[in-house]
């Protein structure tokens, strides 16, 4: 009888030996240890990376921190200079407004002397004036209106009321020959740029008699003359009032100047070159 003998491990062609009866180690390829080189490169990469970015970090905050303290110096040395500056423009403020006030006394002023020759050169020939008298009138408008912003004490606002306007009025007091030319004085005092158009009005205006003169004219140092009666004709007696006209006086300068107020003109002239009044 036959036997048979079936070796099933020869015929596996993965455990064939290979040829000369000895197992060699196989080689390692190097291609497959390149993804275990970049690993070990990218890990001792990455704390280089960071080493290096830590240390650029501290330099900068040391530079930002050097920046910070030298732009401290810079902003202290600033708030001095803007100290500096506002304490100037207080003082600068202080100048403007003291001038202002003393220009807005001078724009204030008409001096009497060019008032009087102006209503002098207006005056008719038979015109007299026998007196002008000037009082301070308060206008009856004047009163300010409460201020929106003013301070608040507690729950109520402390209101104070500006101080009321006033105007200088003048009443001119005179004689004339007749109604017409008393009407020819109210006319030019009107186009007077002294006083207010609306203002000048005629308040009284009426016929009078002139007080009768009686003078005895003797004949002889011994004997009694004669007594003689003089009958004047009877003249217009008026009372003209009017206001002073607010126009600044640096925009009467060319009617000051034919006036005659030289000392006033001089001043103004002076401030409109410092730029204190427009020219």
């Amino acid at each position: 009888m036959y036997s048979l003998d079936v070796n099933f491990l020869k015929d596996r062609p993965d455990i064939i030996k290979p040829p000369g009866g000895s197992n060699e180690r196989q080689t390692t390829n190097p291609e497959s240890m390149t993804p275990l080189f970049i690993g070990v490169a990218i890990g001792l990469l990455l704390p280089g990376l960071v080493g290096g970015l830590w240390f650029f970090m501290q330099q900068q905050n040391a530079q930002l921190e050097e920046q910070k303290v030298a732009l401290n110096n810079q902003l202290g040395n600033l708030k001095q200079a803007e100290q500096q500056i506002k304490q100037l423009a207080d003082e600068t403020d202080k100048v403007k407004s003291e001038t202002q006030a003393l220009a807005s006394i001078f724009n204030q002023i008409k001096p009497w002397s060019a008032m009087l020759q102006d209503i002098r050169e207006r005056t008719p020939a038979g015109v007299q004036i026998g007196s002008i008298q000037q009082t301070q009138v308060v206008a009856a408008n004047s009163a300010a209106p409460p201020a929106a912003n003013a301070p608040k004490t507690g729950n109520k606002a402390t209101n104070q009321p500006a101080s009321p306007a006033s105007t200088t009025q003048l009443e001119i007091n005179g004689a004339a020959r007749s109604f017409d030319e008393v009407n020819y004085l109210l006319l030019t005092l009107q186009r007077s740029s002294f006083l207010k158009k609306d203002d000048t009005q005629l308040i009284v205006a009426e016929l009078k008699d002139y007080n009768k003169l009686e003078r005895n004219l003797p004949q002889s140092p011994n004997q009694t003359g004669a007594t003689v009666k003089y009958e004047l004709p009877k003249y217009v007696g008026f009372t003209i009032k009017t206001n002073l006209s607010d126009v600044p006086a640096s925009e009467l300068i060319r009617e000051l100047d034919r006036k005659g107020a030289v000392g006033l003109v001089t001043r103004i002239r002076t401030l409109q070159e410092k730029g204190v009044f427009p020219q």
